[in-house]
């Protein structure tokens, strides 16, 4: 079965004026920032059909004349072919939005071939930079991506197109990325007689960050990976902290070194390895490796028994735990005389590096290993 990429045009092919958003002279042609590097290599390297389908509002029309539209949408196509990028059809609705026609955005009128023929729409996507596409999308059964970074998460749900929109971006060269490798994202429960831990974790996304495990600082620690790495997360933990913080740190860390595991999948095109920092008094080292094997090392003392509310003996247990569950090598030096700075400083070293590891590169999409397998 046909896959297809339908791809909205003012907006997320070329850029839509935002005087009169048409398009309708070769002046205000312009084209998106590495949208044909990413859709050659779309073409190149994935199976899909590519399609325009575009709301024009009142083509034809005396504010929209027709000898207007056409030189600048022939020139954009041209282009697209000059760099091997071919579109098997273009749908363009002329309604304007109070007739509610049946072929305009995100009704499906003009593409029912699709529903009706041997295409894939489960597997296929609609790219656009409006709700209306993300709309198009779940009408069609097909996924949607948002090439935008002025639509919020907040919108997307109030629209209740969260399920519908698997990846929000301003960047082609992320689309493609999508595309090509998937998301990494992951979903883990934790229930056990002691705690009960979920935690959701997109290493794409730095949309959001809530963290809540009942211990003030233990929260200010991992707040720390999410901002610093770059990814979203979430974490919600319900512990037996009336008996102590043990059961609450460690099942935590074995929560979310579980996450890492899950989101990196096949860690194909990852950096891999990642990074040491300075932080007042404090030096912090963190050298990791996202290459299967757990095994730590570590070189840290604490003066206090406690910063905060969490036991300064529980943050070895924690690394060990996340090392152990998400199948990593961390070797972790400090030094410094501010024991807050100390253990600030780690967890800061630990999400840059993160950050570093998981950064991933789809024009050098290899494993990086040469045994074969990480």
């Amino acid at each position: 079965m046909k896959k297809v990429l339908f791809i909205d045009r003012d907006g997320t092919l070329i850029k839509e004026p935002f005087e009169d958003e048409q398009v309708d002279s070769l002046k205000k042609l312009e084209f998106i920032p590495t949208v044909f590097q990413a859709l050659n290599l779309i073409v190149r390297n994935l199976d899909f059909e590519l399609v325009i389908v575009s709301n024009q509002n009142g083509l034809g029309s005396v504010s929209f004349p027709e000898e207007n539209f056409w030189p600048a949408h022939n020139k954009m196509i041209t282009a697209f072919r000059n760099e091997g990028i071919v579109f098997t059809d273009v749908f363009i609705d002329r309604s304007l939005p109070d007739d509610n026609a049946e072929t305009r955005k995100p009704n499906i009128g003009m593409l029912r071939e699709f529903i009706e023929g041997d295409y894939d729409l489960e597997n296929s996507f609609v790219i656009g930079d409006r709700l209306i596409d993300i709309e198009l999308a779940k009408n069609l059964g097909a996924k949607g991506i948002l090439l935008s970074n002025r639509i919020t998460q907040d919108e997307i749900e109030v629209a209740g197109l969260q399920e519908n929109c698997v990846v929000t971006t301003g960047s082609w060269m992320k689309v493609y990325e999508y595309i090509l490798a998937g998301a990494r994202t992951a979903s883990v429960e934790r229930k056990t007689f002691e705690t009960q831990i979920g935690i959701q974790l997109d290493l794409d996304s730095s949309n959001s960050c809530s963290i809540s495990t009942g211990l003030g600082f233990f929260d200010h620690m991992l707040d720390q990976i999410a901002r610093h790495a770059g990814v979203s997360l979430s974490i919600e933990v319900n512990g037996d902290l009336s008996i102590d913080e043990h059961h609450t740190v460690e099942d935590t860390a074995l929560a979310l070194g579980e996450a890492f595991y899950i989101a990196l999948g096949s860690k194909r095109g990852i950096e891999r390895y990642g990074f040491a920092l300075p932080m007042d008094d404090c030096m912090a080292r963190v050298l990791l490796d996202f290459g299967g094997r757990p095994w730590i090392v570590w070189d840290v003392e604490f003066k206090r028994e406690k910063i905060g509310d969490m036991p300064t003996e529980l943050f070895y247990h924690f690394f060990k735990s996340f090392s152990d569950a998400a199948k990593c090598n961390l070797n972790i030096k400090a030094e410094g005389t501010n024991e807050h700075h100390k253990i600030e400083a780690i967890f800061k070293a630990l999400a840059r590096s993160m950050k570093m590891a998981i950064r991933r590169d789809v024009l050098n999409y290899e494993l990086p290993s040469t045994k074969g397998v990480i």
